[in-house]
């Protein structure tokens, strides 16, 4: 197996709870209105309390314009209203300016402003800021490349249960990048986030189970994180239930069952898994041998290997060049084109 230990997206998601209850009356009524998605009534609420510098009302407004709900979607607009609660002191509004500012929404893209606002937020102990700076520092973004920043920043998130963190945390373990390399306590954080049902976290604590790392190698319960994983829809993991049942590894061999699964990270566009599919196809390994069909995955998974992947992509076009050269002009010219046509899922 060649799957990767592989890193979780930021959390770049808008945060609208609020960290502590609010006081009986208008806003209270404006923020149920809100989180019942009534949001028409928590505009008409909200709006003259924003407009008297109340800082609650204020981020919930800013939330209203950032999603387009209750208001016409406007970043800029977004944007003013947060900027207002967090020169406040609001701890939401800081952490969704430096959503803002990362991703060039209402904003022109600035790192630098993106971390000055996550570090606001992340030291009134929001978990997703903290979670999001320390993703700025893996990185390198707006701040010097500082692995060590990066670890103190998830694990004050991680500690805090955000399992986007928990999962950044184990992989900085895996790799060894801020902290020393420590597979047993990768799987340890793996564990938390996937406890949470994380698909990364699901997906690289079946890696570990597979190869044996902080862990001892136990196929049938790489393939228990596997199936998890890719029931959530994840590619990656789906890819790796296709190889166990392709090898027979945690699960009687089938090789039916490993083009379905191959088949449904393939349609998501996951290039090895496209590569995998192919291979069936050529041998008619649980599919009936079809060169057409081989040739087309290959024609995918070459055209889409990152440049990182290179050996994999090279043996995919010379599986590709290997059936060809028993395929008629015509059934090459049909590979192509159903290649060309072929749209992700």
């Amino acid at each position: 197996m060649t799957d990767l230990i592989r890193a979780g997206l930021l959390a770049l998601v808008l945060s609208v709870n609020l960290a502590a209850p609010v006081a009986a009356g208008p806003l209270e009524d404006g923020v149920n209105a809100y989180e019942h998605h009534n949001y028409w009534a928590a505009l008409e609420l909200l709006r003259p309390l924003a407009d008297q510098g109340n800082a609650v009302a204020q981020a919930y407004l800013g939330n209203m314009y950032a999603i387009g709900r209750g208001a016409p979607q406007d970043y800029a607009e977004a944007i003013k209203w947060y900027l207002k609660a967090a020169d406040q002191g609001n701890a939401l509004a800081q952490y969704n300016l430096g959503v803002g500012y990362e991703r060039g929404e209402g904003v022109p893209q600035d790192y630098a402003e993106a971390v000055k606002w996550y570090r606001k937020a992340a030291d009134h102990g929001h978990a997703l800021a903290q979670h999001n700076l320390g993703g700025i520092y893996d990185r390198g973004r707006g701040v010097p490349q500082d692995h060590a920043e990066a670890v103190e920043w998830y694990r004050k998130a991680a500690d805090q249960g955000d399992a986007f963190a928990q999962a950044q945390l184990g992989n900085m373990y895996v790799s060894g990048q801020g902290v020393l390399q420590d597979y047993a306590k990768a799987v340890k954080w793996y564990r938390k986030a996937a406890d949470q049902g994380l698909a990364v976290a699901e997906y690289n604590l079946g890696v570990a189970y597979g190869k044996g790392q902080g862990v001892l190698q136990d196929h049938a319960e790489a393939v228990k994180w596997y199936r998890k994983a890719a029931d959530q829809g994840d590619a990656d993991a789906q890819s790796g239930l296709g190889v166990m049942f392709a090898t027979g590894q945690g699960v009687p061999q089938d090789h039916a069952e490993a083009v379905k699964w191959y088949r449904k990270a393939a349609d998501q566009g996951l290039a090895q898994a496209q590569s995998r599919l192919g291979v069936m196809y050529a041998k008619g390994q649980g599919v009936s041998q079809d060169y057409v069909e081989a040739c087309k995955w290959f024609d995918l998974a070459a055209a889409r290997f990152a440049a990182s992947d290179a050996m994999l992509r090279d043996e995919a076009v010379s599986n590709r060049q290997g059936i060809a050269a028993g395929m008629t002009p015509t059934q090459i010219a049909e590979a192509q084109r159903l290649a060309r046509e072929w749209k992700p899922e």
